[in-house]
């Protein structure tokens, strides 16, 4: 078999096939694999017969593992999470809003892998935004201006106990530990380069960015909102529908995403690992 990639047509994506992730994973085949997903920042790897031995595998072989805080492992592992929702869950959609993963972390991770595990039969679709694209669709101007901003990142808004996923969050299947630890800030540039491409990126977005240093608070928020509504913008996106036996794996350096609904009773799991910087 050989490795093959099929562009979504869309601003980044593909789907790759002819190659078994359960299986052996040569040096060769790492390097095609990453290789194609610098270029086109999400790889969607249908078919695969995989369990939680051959993700962990795969991921220590894209890098490592990632830290992963505020989630509890699965039972019998320590690096991957189930991101869960039962068939008669009512609560609110979990990951709705657009967001790099753990960009409130001092060395967030490079890329995450989810792995279909109980797929609905419609809804569910992930959604990815390029900001190398949305950077590079700007002005050079407003390229400049966004260069010299650093960005305030925090999980407070979603981990805290009084946050999104916090104490007042009920009846969730997935086990999310909410903590004061939440509140810490960490600085990143607004605008990053990609430290394997060279490629310039707007990084994380509104959420788990709360301010910009040296701006009034409103006036970053002001911004933030601005940038926000841009880094999503149609042209931007990419549509992901999932199917059974998926692999997905997306460059947390290149893109945004977000969760969508539409599977109401109906199970969905995946099983999630992040990989480190």
């Amino acid at each position: 078999m050989s490795l093959t990639v099929s562009p979504s047509g869309q601003s980044c994506g593909a789907t790759v096939t002819g190659v078994d992730l359960s299986g052996e994973l040569t040096a060769k085949l790492i390097a095609d694999i990453r290789a194609a997903w610098l270029q086109h920042k999400v790889l969607a790897f249908a078919g695969q017969q995989m369990d939680d031995d051959a993700l962990e595998r795969f991921t220590i072989a894209m890098g490592g593992f990632g830290e992963d805080p505020f989630f509890a492992p699965i039972k019998g592992r320590q690096n991957i999470a189930a991101i869960l929702r039962e068939a008669d869950e009512t609560s609110p959609l979990f990951a709705e809003n657009w967001h790099s993963d753990w960009s409130f972390l001092a060395e967030p991770p490079s890329g995450t892998c989810l792995l279909a595990v109980d797929i609905p039969p419609t809804g569910g679709d992930t959604l990815f935004a390029n900001q190398i694209a949305a950077f590079n669709a700007l002005t050079p101007e407003r390229q400049e201006f966004l260069r010299a901003l650093t960005a305030i990142h925090s999980a407070q808004l979603a981990y805290a106990p009084d946050g999104s996923y916090g104490e007042k969050d009920t009846g969730r299947s997935m086990d999310i530990r909410p903590d004061q630890s939440a509140r810490a800030t960490q600085t990143h540039s607004l605008v990053q380069r990609h430290p394997e491409t060279g490629e310039e990126a707007l990084y994380s977005t509104l959420g788990y960015i709360i301010g910009i240093e040296g701006m009034d608070q409103a006036d970053a928020i002001a911004l933030l909102s601005e940038l926000a509504q841009w880094q999503s913008r149609d042209e931007f996106v990419y549509r992901h529908r999932w199917e059974p036996d998926m692999l997905v794996m997306w460059d947390n350096r290149s893109v945004l995403h977000k969760a969508t609904g539409g599977y109401e009773g109906h199970r969905r799991e995946l099983h999630r690992t992040t990989i480190a910087a």
